[in-house]
């Protein structure tokens, strides 16, 4: 008797790095972002860029390829990302930008290259520094690693439902079938601040990615992390705030601010400045 063939969903053949890029990056709008803000406070270009948490190094790439003159360097623990990101990232560059992009497997706490212009640490991958003493230990190792004239670029979120255990689902239009991306606040603990974290993945096809990818993090506010910059060493730090558009919905464009709206959800940058 023949064996009954199982039938393969499109969550079994789903690359969940390949949709956490679709869902959750923007290398085109960060790097927008990060190099035209360096200009502006520097008077010139940045061209040594050094990401930190770097994942599958889509940053460091996009960075490479917008000027002949610009070097990466991507620092993560995760040697399973680091390879997938050698090779459906790096392996695409031409030959001359892959010259100029280095990935090192290292702890950010203890990774020594050399002084670079920006630090680019984002997709709140430093609040798995859950303690003050920890976090200010490696804001000062960035201050050290930073030229005379670095700035470390960084995102935060917050808002009344970040400190909720809730679902959110948004849908992803991959030019596939689409799926959906949800993101699951599964537990924050009022006390310390502990947030545990998950993203799933639903396809059309009824089957899902469970917790494609998790984070155990503290949940650090705005006063906390200004604070322990400036403990840090760092001579001024700047909160970039997101605008809004006619329908309300947030515009992307981010821009200096002392006051910020207590909305429901927020995202921002910011920049410490050596």
């Amino acid at each position: 008797m023949a064996k009954k063939r199982t039938k393969t969903t499109l969550a079994d053949r789903a690359d969940r790095h390949q949709l956490y890029e679709l869902s959750v990056q923007c290398a085109e709008a960060e790097i927008d972002f990060v190099s035209s803000t360096y200009q502006t406070l520097r008077n010139r270009p940045a061209r040594l860029l050094r990401e930190d948490f770097c994942g599958t190094a889509n940053v460091c790439c996009e960075w490479v390829t917008r000027n002949r003159n610009n070097r990466a360097v991507g620092i993560d623990l995760d040697d399973e990302v680091l390879d997938w990101g050698r090779a459906h990232r790096v392996a695409a560059l031409k030959p001359g930008q892959q010259k100029r992009l280095q990935l090192i497997e290292a702890d950010v706490l203890k990774a020594q290259t050399e002084p670079v212009d920006i630090v680019s640490a984002m997709n709140f991958s430093y609040w798995l520094f859950k303690d003050r003493k920890t976090l200010k230990r490696y804001f000062r190792r960035v201050h050290k690693a930073l030229k005379d004239d670095g700035i470390l670029f960084m995102d935060a979120y917050g808002g009344y439902d970040s400190f909720r255990e809730i679902e959110e689902s948004r849908e992803i239009d991959d030019g596939a079938g689409g799926f959906s991306y949800i993101w699951d606040q599964a537990h924050f603990n009022p006390i310390d601040h502990h947030l545990q974290c998950h993203i799933h993945f639903a396809f059309p096809d009824g089957s899902r990615l469970e917790r494609a990818f998790s984070y155990d993090w503290r949940l650090w506010t705005l006063p906390e992390i200004r604070d322990l910059l400036t403990e840090a060493g760092f001579s001024r730090v700047t909160v970039y705030w997101q605008g809004w558009d006619e329908e309300g919905e947030a515009d992307g464009e981010f821009v200096p601010a002392d006051q910020g709206s207590a909305d429901a959800g927020w995202i921002c940058y910011l920049t410490a400045e050596k």
